[in-house]
């Protein structure tokens, strides 16, 4: 994916009121949108993305705790709440009000009908679904159809999560028709730099569009009684016939090594601008788990995604050790595993939306189900992982064809569980909410422990609805569900 460096001219800069050389140097207020074009819009709608995507606080960080991917470093309290699965109205809210709160205002700033405007139309919808099913996944019922209106409505009704999940895919065939349509609009504005995800390339939206379809499909795919609804919606992306995402789609607006200009993964786990490595970074490490798995499938992405010690043989941290070994430093920062060069490549590096080979896994998952019959479930099997492989830019070798159940499909006995095995695999470091999601709904990976300082058997199924909800919409939000046997609608 392109790396862009975009400098803002004067029409921007009187917009914005600051003085900035990208895209990534964006003050609007969400909650306060001016009066400006859709393509000054667009980048900071994404840069929300992006951030929201990679922070301390995301999905994807929350899924490598709770899946046992990450653990801590000796001489780190980096975290304690998320290893005692202390869930509580602050645990993680950032997830809920930054994406209500700067995603979604801005992309529903998008999201109107005026004159020309078709393209950003549908790419609002399409990520504003992106982003609502996150919610979905995370919390239940959500505000919805009375979100966003700003002023008109400060305390919006909650919406049942199976009908939000429906309405998210007549949302998506809207936005794959506004495209159409804005295709035979001889003045349709058409995305070009301020588009960091596919440059304005409207077939590739399309193409996105049904991959979010495919993974709300999926998600519900273990659900008695929808196995009717689910195949007519994959009739209906056959027959629409853009596909899937055939690559990475991945967000990058100008990242670039300066201050807050990095990529948002990297300038959270990494480094800063003069390559001093960050205590993030230093906190984090592997679990015994995670590298298990990989070394028992003699797995050569183990040293992408994961950092070789300095005594070349990787360690882990069980979850929630304490106290740590002696001497001190035996499992300190130098000897443990922290995140490898595959996953935190350069400070220029895209954000990954929606990997290649989650999508592959999801149709895998979809054909081994017989709810999709346009491929076969080994080949998406073994395209999604060659996919991850590619992606680390790790050498798969004979993997696929070793006798190891959960690596080579014909000696897997439990085809989905090889196929959720190497998703979780796939996912780790990437998007490791989805698995997160996935083993509430599929109980895979098998064997995942908890931590050592859990006092429940297993780990939490969702979050709680954060504070700023029990203050602000007292009225409307739901009592508070029980975070560790209350699935989401698609686990029960």
């Amino acid at each position: 994916m392109r790396k862009l460096i975009i400098i803002l001219n004067l029409a921007i800069l009187s917009v914005f009121a600051v003085s900035c050389e990208s895209f990534l140097n964006v003050n609007e207020d969400p909650n306060n949108p001016v009066d400006v074009s859709p393509d000054l819009k667009l980048p900071v709608a994404l840069n929300y993305t992006n951030g929201i995507l990679n922070n301390r606080t995301s999905t994807n960080s929350l899924g490598n705790l709770m899946l046992g991917n990450w653990s801590q470093s000796d001489g780190y309290s980096w975290y304690l709440t998320e290893f005692q699965y202390n869930v509580t109205t602050s645990f993680y809210g950032g997830i809920w009000n930054t994406t209500y709160g700067s995603a979604l205002k801005q992309y529903h700033s998008l999201d109107v009908t005026t004159e020309n405007n078709e393209y950003y139309q549908a790419i609002a919808k399409i990520m504003k679904t992106f982003h609502f099913q996150i919610l979905v996944d995370t919390y239940g019922d959500i505000p919805y159809t009375e979100a966003l209106q700003r002023g008109a409505n400060t305390t919006p009704a909650y919406d049942d999560a199976l009908t939000v999940y429906e309405d998210l895919i007549v949302q998506l065939d809207n936005a794959i028709a506004l495209i159409n349509q804005g295709a035979s609009n001889f003045n349709v504005i058409i995305p070009g730099s301020d588009d960091g995800v596919f440059a304005g390339n409207m077939n590739e939206w399309k193409k996105f569009a049904n991959t979010i379809k495919l993974r709300i499909l999926v998600r519900q795919s273990s659900m008695a009684g929808r196995a009717s609804y689910i195949t007519q919606e994959f009739a209906k992306i056959a027959s629409e016939g853009s596909g899937y995402i055939t690559e990475n789609a991945g967000s990058n607006i100008g990242y670039n090594n300066s201050t807050s200009q990095q990529s948002p993964f990297w300038g959270t786990y990494k480094a800063n601008v003069e390559g001093t490595l960050l205590n993030n970074f230093k906190a984090t490490c592997a679990t015994p788990f995670a590298l298990n798995t990989l070394m028992n499938l003699n797995d050569a992405r183990i040293d992408y995604i994961y950092e070789i010690p300095l005594s070349g043989t990787h360690l882990g941290v069980e979850q929630g050790l304490s106290p740590y070994p002696a001497p001190v430093g035996t499992l300190g920062e130098d000897n443990v595993s922290n995140i490898g060069p595959g996953l935190l490549k350069s400070p220029e590096q895209d954000v990954i939306i929606f990997s290649l080979a989650e999508a592959k896994f999801l149709q895998a998952e979809a054909a081994q189900r017989g709810l999709l019959n346009t491929i076969s479930a080994k080949v998406a099997y073994e395209q999604g992982v060659k996919a991850s492989f590619d992606y680390l830019g790790a050498s798969m070798g004979d993997y696929l064809t070793q006798i190891k159940p959960l690596a080579n499909w014909d000696a897997s006995p439990n085809k989905i569980e090889a196929i959720m095995t190497q998703k979780y695999i796939a996912l780790n470091g990437v998007s490791a909410g989805q698995s997160w999601f996935d083993y509430s709904r599929t109980g895979y990976p098998t064997g995942l422990p908890v931590s050592l300082q859990a006092s429940t058997a297993d780990r939490p199924v969702r979050l709680a609805y954060p504070s700023s909800e029990i203050t602000g919409n007292s009225a409307n939000v739901p009592a508070q569900p029980n975070v560790f046997t209350t699935k989401i609608f698609w686990a029960n």
